[in-house]
């Protein structure tokens, strides 16, 4: 079933839209028309865009993340709502590492880099959702670091 297809649902706070892509996409734009500021149900949500470059298609692609921030890094995890195989931006990033974060109206290129074992448990308190997404996989979360890139 196509977005245009689709008819909007109303939904629970923490329940998942029934077209989670038409839901992305119209985030995606309110999120760059009013400069990372979000109305609705998602009024005072503290959000990123996350643009990756596709590892098999070399197309760019936006996702909406929750993100911590630790200094000048942000720190994301790659959850896909619990979903049994890592999200393709987590698998676009490892082919590519560099990206582009919007936040507010800030924009930036970031090289991103997964967190090792001993950071793990450092980073988690920046992001404290990934105990209860962690509950709905049986894999590891990845907790990805997104750092500033040079130049």
């Amino acid at each position: 079933m196509s977005a245009e297809q689709s008819t909007p649902r109303q939904t629970t706070p923490g329940q998942i839209p029934p077209d989670m892509k038409a839901f992305n996409r119209k985030l995606i734009e309110e999120f760059r028309a009013n400069r990372g500021q979000l109305s609705g149900k998602m009024a005072g949500r503290t959000l990123m865009l996350l643009t990756t470059t596709g590892a098999k298609s070399g197309k760019e692609r936006t996702v909406v993340l929750g993100f911590g921030k630790d200094g000048d890094r942000y720190v994301v995890i790659a959850s896909g709502n619990g979903a049994p195989t890592h999200p393709a931006w987590y698998q676009n990033l490892q082919a590519r590492p560099t990206a582009t974060v919007e936040v507010g109206p800030e924009k930036l290129k970031v090289r991103a880099r997964t967190a090792g074992p001993q950071e793990r448990d450092g980073l988690k308190r920046l992001v404290p959702y990934i105990e209860q997404q962690q509950t709905l996989t049986t894999r590891e979360i990845p907790i990805v670091v997104l750092e500033r890139a040079a130049g």
